[in-house]
C-alpha cells in the first residue's frame, strides 16, 4: 500500500495525516472512527467487545499470534458491551476495535492516554508475531490488542472505551543533542536557564513547598502530591468530574527537608520542578532518565501532543505530571532530582489543532493536577 503522507520526510504523522490513513484503508475498524479519537499527534485506541483475563502477561513472540495465545492462558471472558469491571491485582486482555494495514514506511508506538496513568492502570498495545509491547512494526498488517491491568482502583470500562493511543512515525524523527539545544534556544522549552537538555529536557520532581493544590475547597501552598488510598469504590472510565478527591487520595505535604519517602508498592501523584513546553512542529515524550535506577517508575502516559504547555495554544509552560510507583524497597526523592528526559520529534507538519485548542485538552498549563474523573481541587 502506498503511504498517504509525503514523501522524502521522517517524522510524527499529524491529525490530518492520520486521517489521510484511516481513509487510505490503513486504519481499518468494525466501528466508524470518531472525529475525537483523532489527537494532534495521535490515535486513541478503543476496546472491543470482550475481555479475556488471562493467567499472566505474555507476549507472542515471532511465530505466535495474540489469539493463540489467549486460547492457552485464559480463564474467562467477560462481554464488555454494557459495562463491566476490571479488578485490580487481574490482568485482561481486550481486542481492540481498530486493526492496522500499516504502509511498509509507517509504523506506531503506543502509551497509556494521561487520564489512564494517573489513575494507576497499567495497560500496553499488543501486537501479532512481535517481541514487545507498545510497538508496531512498520508495515504491520493485523489485529491489535490492549492487555489491562488496574493497579490500585477497580474501573469499569465497556466497548469503545479509550485507555491507550498511538503515534505514527515515518522514519527516524528523533532530535539529536545539536537540534534540540537550538530548539531550546529559539524556543526555551522550559522555564529553568540551568537546565541540562544534552540528551532531552531533564525533568526533576517539586517537593517543595510552593506548589498549589486545591483539596476539600481549602487552599495549601504546601501539598507537593497525592497518595492512592486503597480499597475504594470502582473508578468508571467514563465519568468526567465524577469522584471526591478525599475518597481516592491522600494529600502529601511539604517536609523541611523537601524529601518524599516512597513506600513499596505505593502509587504517587506528583508534579514537576521544570514547566516545559512543546511546540506546534514537534511532538515530545517522557522517557526513565536512568534505565538503571530500578527502585520506581515514572509517568506511564508518555506522549505530549505539539501546542502542550505552548502559549500560543494557551499555556504559559505547564508542568509534567509525574505517575510514580515505588517497587520492592522504600525510596528517598528529593526535590530537584531528575526523574526523567523529556525528548522531541520533529511532526511531518504542523498539526491543524494544537493541544490546548480543544475543549478536551484538560491539562492545558497544569500545575500538580489529578485525572479528569476527579472534581476541580
Amino acid at each position: 500500500m502506498a503511504s498517504p503522507v509525503v514523501a522524502d520526510q521522517n517524522g510524527i504523522l499529524p491529525d490530518r495525516m492520520i486521517a489521510s490513513l484511516a481513509q487510505a484503508g490503513a486504519i481499518l475498524c468494525t466501528q466508524e472512527l470518531e472525529p475525537e479519537q483523532i489527537q494532534p499527534a495521535s490515535l486513541d485506541l478503543r476496546l472491543g467487545a470482550i475481555a479475556y483475563r488471562v493467567r499472566a502477561s505474555f507476549l507472542p513472540g515471532p511465530h505466535t499470534t495474540v489469539a493463540e495465545r489467549i486460547d492457552e492462558l485464559k480463564l474467562h471472558e467477560i462481554p464488555l458491551g454494557n459495562g463491566a469491571v476490571l479488578e485490580t491485582s487481574c490482568v485482561y486482555i481486550v481486542p481492540l476495535i481498530e486493526r492496522f494495514a500499516l504502509p511498509s514506511d509507517i509504523a506506531g508506538a503506543a502509551n497509556p492516554k494521561s487520564s489512564t496513568g494517573r489513575i494507576d492502570v497499567f495497560t500496553r498495545v499488543i501486537a501479532d508475531r512481535t517481541r514487545g509491547f507498545d510497538r508496531i512494526k512498520a508495515g504491520y498488517h493485523g489485529p491489535l490488542y490492549a492487555e489491562i491491568s488496574p493497579r490500585t482502583f477497580p474501573i469499569l470500562v465497556r466497548t469503545g472505551s479509550r485507555l491507550s493511543q498511538l503515534r505514527f512515525r515515518r522514519g527516524h524523527a528523533l532530535l539529536d543533542a545539536q537540534a534540540l539545544q537550538a530548539l531550546h534556544a529559539r524556543e526555551r522549552l522550559v522555564d529553568d536557564d540551568e537546565a541540562d537538555v544534552s540528551e532531552g529536557i531533564a525533568v526533576s520532581v517539586d517537593l517543595s513547598a510552593t506548589l498549589r493544590s486545591r483539596v476539600n475547597g481549602e487552599n495549601s501552598d504546601a501539598i507537593v502530591g497525592f497518595r492512592a488510598k486503597h480499597h475504594t469504590g470502582l473508578i468508571d472510565i467514563e465519568r468526567r468530574a465524577g469522584y471526591d478527591v478525599a475518597e481516592f487520595w491522600e494529600p502529601i505535604r511539604a517536609r523541611k527537608d523537601q524529601s518524599l519517602i516512597l513506600d513499596p508498592d505505593e502509587f504517587y501523584i506528583l508534579a514537576s520542578k521544570e514547566a516545559v513546553q512543546v511546540p506546534p512542529h514537534y511532538a515530545a515524550e517522557m522517557v526513565p532518565f536512568d534505565p538503571l535506577v530500578g527502585e520506581f517508575r515514572v509517568h506511564y502516559a508518555g506522549f505530549f501532543d505539539p501546542g502542550f504547555g505552548y502559549a500560543g495554544a494557551g499555556g504559559r509552560g505547564a508542568r509534567a505530571v509525574l505517575e510514580v510507583r515505588s517497587r520492592e524497597v522504600p525510596f528517598i526523592l528529593e526535590h530537584g532530582q531528575i526523574v526523567g528526559r523529556l525528548i522531541y520529534e520533529k511532526m511531518l507538519e504542523q498539526p491543524s489543532s494544537l493541544y490546548g485548542d480543544r475543549i478536551g485538552s484538560n491539562y492545558q498549563a497544569q500545575g500538580l493536577k489529578l485525572s479528569k474523573h476527579f472534581r476541580p481541587q
